[in-house]
């Protein structure tokens, strides 16, 4: 699955690129097998074109995949290991704890002088100063070199590790600008001290505050709804999703939230990134997508939700009601409980929906209406004015003598209004639900 922090980061990216007429550079880090399968690349690949970032575009390079560069991999670590800048290593993590008398303590740089010819690869990391990282979100980041091990770039059968991978990749692809989430920001120290080694100016850096939920613990996989594709699933719309990531830890100024991305990316700058963690919250994602439904041309809406409509329903009788089901839902998922008892030749049935509404003189209700729907006008306004003085004769207001008959008729409390739901659903389908539904009422 593809995380919505990394669609940030991307869109961020994106942004960059499309400003500086740069290259945006998709790059798949396959060298673990264990995390690398052809559909999971896909994936990736599919979630990134829903938000707009595709091949299509003449910004976008790739997907480049990091296997097929081993050669210059390899090419590096012999480069570093004849300039004397990383030395072989075969000491195991027991005989480094025996040496230490403690798990925690780092490398101790035990082989850097004892002449392997074989084994790990370390890099020879500096005695004394501090390590720089120029960041454009957090400042100057010094990282004292002395806190620094010797670090491992390649394993005892050559294959490099991300950190040198990543480097090597870079300097050969021309990368100006590495944008990326702070976890990283441990690798840039590392990096800062690779590029230059391999004959290199170091980029531009940028690490990005991390997203958190609403106990501002960092977003989990295992804990919260993560995956970018399961709000495709549910129904949320691509550019509702760019806008709200576009938010999360920037914002384009003058108090403004919704936003298209063509207004959005010129504004742009990694400078005015807030630093800090950034809260996903997903009720307000929910009201932007809201708005964005709500937003769009009625055909549109049309097209969009057809996906979530079942085959068999009869598409003239929903497009008699599309137009209220868009102020309706938030996301395109719910447009079946709205408009399916318009189908079903029976409502759907919520046992705490029903037993909401049918108390009270909610029996008098139903059959007060029943009775006046068999001769009242269909228009909504005579709908109206039948049921409205069905609840008068009670004392009851509009809105509670709505209920046992919006039960009654669609199976929920909530959905569509519903006298032109009534409407459509015709005088003979009407009657016969308020006759089950009393049936069910008297037992």
């Amino acid at each position: 699955m593809f995380h919505v922090g990394g669609a940030r980061t991307a869109l961020f990216n994106w942004a960059l690129a499309q400003q500086a007429g740069g290259r945006f550079v998709l790059r798949v880090e396959d060298t673990d097998a264990t995390r690398n399968r052809p559909e999971w690349t896909e994936g990736i690949i599919s979630a990134l074109a829903w938000i707009g970032i595709s091949d299509e575009s003449p910004v976008f390079e790739g997907p480049f995949f990091q296997s097929a560069f081993e050669p210059q991999h390899r090419e590096a670590v012999a480069k570093l290991l004849a300039d004397g800048k990383a030395y072989y290593c075969d000491c195991t993590r027991e005989r480094l704890q025996e040496r230490t008398g403690s798990e925690h303590k780092g490398y101790d740089g035990f082989c850097r002088d004892r002449g392997l010819t074989g084994g790990a690869v370390r890099f020879r990391t500096p005695d004394e100063g501090v390590t720089v990282v120029d960041d454009l979100i957090r400042g100057r980041v010094e990282f004292p070199n002395d806190a620094q091990e010797d670090f491992v770039i390649a394993r005892s059968d050559g294959s490099p590790l991300y950190v040198l991978a990543n480097a090597v990749d870079d300097i050969t692809q021309g990368v100006t600008h590495v944008v990326r989430g702070e976890e990283h920001l441990g690798n840039a120290q590392r990096q800062e001290l690779l590029w230059p080694a391999l004959g290199a100016n170091p980029p531009v850096w940028a690490h990005l505050p991390v997203i958190v939920n609403e106990q501002r613990k960092k977003l989990s996989k295992r804990r919260d709804k993560v995956a970018l594709e399961s709000y495709r699933e549910e129904g949320y719309l691509a550019e509702a999703m760019v806008n709200y990531l576009m938010l999360l830890g920037w914002g384009p100024g003058e108090d403004r939230e919704i936003m298209p991305w063509s207004e959005m990316m010129p504004l742009f700058k990694l400078e005015n990134v807030n630093s800090a963690s950034a809260f996903f919250d997903e009720k307000k994602l929910r009201a932007f997508n809201g708005e964005y439904i709500r937003a769009l041309p009625p055909d549109e809406f049309v097209k969009r939700v057809e996906p979530w409509l079942d085959p068999s329903w009869d598409r003239a009788t929903f497009a008699k009601v599309a137009e209220l089901a868009q102020t309706r839902v938030a996301v395109l998922s719910e447009i079946s409980a709205n408009v399916d008892f318009l189908f079903l030749d029976e409502p759907f049935f919520d046992q705490a929906a029903w037993d909401k509404a049918m108390k009270g003189p909610a029996e008098e209700i139903l059959t007060g209406y029943l009775a006046r729907l068999e001769t009242v006008s269909m228009d909504t306004d005579s709908l109206k004015a039948a049921l409205e003085e069905v609840g008068a004769e009670h004392g009851l207001k509009l809105g509670k003598a709505q209920a046992p008959v919006r039960v009654a008729l669609t199976g929920r409390t909530v959905g569509l209004p519903l006298f032109e739901s009534i409407e459509v659903l015709g005088r003979e389908r009407s009657a016969d639900r308020l006759r089950a539904a009393l049936a069910r009422l008297r037992g």
